[in-house]
C-alpha cells in the first residue's frame, strides 16, 4: 500500500503518545497518509497528567514548516497546539508563504487532565487572525466556550457558538459534543450553508486521551484524499468511535484510543 496524500502536522508533541504529534503520526499513518511534522512544543506527560511544557522557538516552527515543504509538498496542513502568540505569528507567516488551501485547524486549549495549553493573548489571535485562513476549526464544546464566551449546554448552543465562530471569520466549523452528559453523542458540522448532525452511541470509558487530535488529523486525512468536508467529518468520527471502542486500558489515568483499530495486518507479518 502506498501513501494516498501528504499531511504536514504542526502542533506539540506528548511523550505518552496517545496525543499530540504521535497520535496525529498514528492517525495520519492507519488511515492510508503520509505523515510530516513541525513540533511547536515537547510535553512531559502520562496518562494521569502533564509534567511540564518545553517551548520551540518560533523561528525554528517556521523552519520546519517552510523546509520540510519546500521538499515534500503537503496536500493538507493540520494545526494543533500553538501556545503563544509568537507561535501562531510565526505559524500565519509561514502558512502565507507555503500556500497550501486544506488547512483544519484543532485549537488544543486545555489537556485531558486540565493543564491549560494556550495562553489568552494566543486565543485571541487565533479568533483574530488564523481562524479566517482554515479551512475548518474542531473545537470540543469548552474550547468552543472560550472562543464564544458562551455556555453551551444543549446541542442548540453547540449550533449557535458554531454560528458567532462563522461570523467571526471560520468557513467550517466542526463542533464535538463528547462533553455533553447525554447516551448518543452528537457532533455538529456547520457553514453558512447548512447545519449537519453527526450521532453516535456513548461508549463508557475513561480511556479517550486525544480523541481530538486523532479526529482532527483523520478528517485531515480524508480531505486530503479527495473527500468533501462534511464527508471528512462523517468518517472520521467513525474511526474515532471504532478507536475508542477497541479499549487498550494503558496507563493509571486518562489511557489512548487505539489508532491501529483501522489497520489489518497481513497474514506474512503475523
Amino acid at each position: 500500500m502506498k501513501p494516498k496524500s501528504k499531511i504536514l502536522v504542526i502542533a506539540g508533541s506528548d511523550s505518552s503518545g496517545g496525543a499530540g504529534i504521535q497520535a496525529d503520526i498514528k492517525t495520519i499513518t492507519a488511515l492510508g497518509s503520509y505523515a510530516m511534522t513541525a513540533i511547536t512544543a515537547v510535553t512531559i506527560q502520562n496518562t494521569t497528567g502533564v509534567k511540564s511544557i518545553v517551548p520551540i522557538d518560533p523561528k525554528e516552527i517556521s523552519n520546519q514548516i517552510e523546509f520540510t515543504s519546500k521538499d515534500i509538498k503537503p496536500d493538507t496542513v493540520k494545526i494543533g497546539m500553538l501556545h503563544s502568540t509568537k507561535v501562531i505569528k510565526s505559524v500565519i507567516h509561514s502558512l502565507n508563504l507555503i500556500k497550501v488551501k486544506k488547512i483544519i485547524l484543532d485549537p488544543v486549549m486545555v489537556a485531558k487532565g486540565g493543564a491549560k495549553l494556550m495562553d489568552d493573548k494566543a486565543i485571541q489571535l487565533l479568533k483574530n487572525e488564523l481562524i479566517k485562513k482554515v479551512s475548518l476549526i474542531t473545537p470540543n464544546i469548552p474550547e468552543a466556550e472560550i472562543l464564544t464566551k458562551t455556555k453551551i449546554r444543549t446541542k442548540e448552543d453547540m449550533i449557535f457558538a458554531a454560528s458567532i465562530l462563522i461570523k467571526l471569520g471560520a468557513k467550517n466549523v466542526f463542533i464535538k459534543g463528547g462533553h455533553l452528559e447525554s447516551k448518543m453523542v452528537q457532533d455538529i458540522f456547520v457553514n453558512k450553508n447548512e447545519i449537519f448532525i453527526i450521532k453516535n452511541k456513548r461508549i463508557t470509558t475513561r480511556n479517550t486521551h486525544g480523541t481530538g487530535c486523532t479526529l482532527s488529523s483523520a478528517i485531515s486525512t480524508f480531505f486530503s484524499c479527495g473527500k468533501t468536508l462534511k464527508r471528512s467529518c462523517e468518517l472520521a468520527t467513525k474511526y474515532v468511535h471504532s478507536s475508542i471502542n477497541s479499549n487498550l486500558n494503558f496507563g493509571k489515568g486518562h489511557g489512548p484510543i487505539n489508532h491501529l483499530s483501522s489497520v489489518t495486518v497481513e497474514k506474512k507479518f503475523r
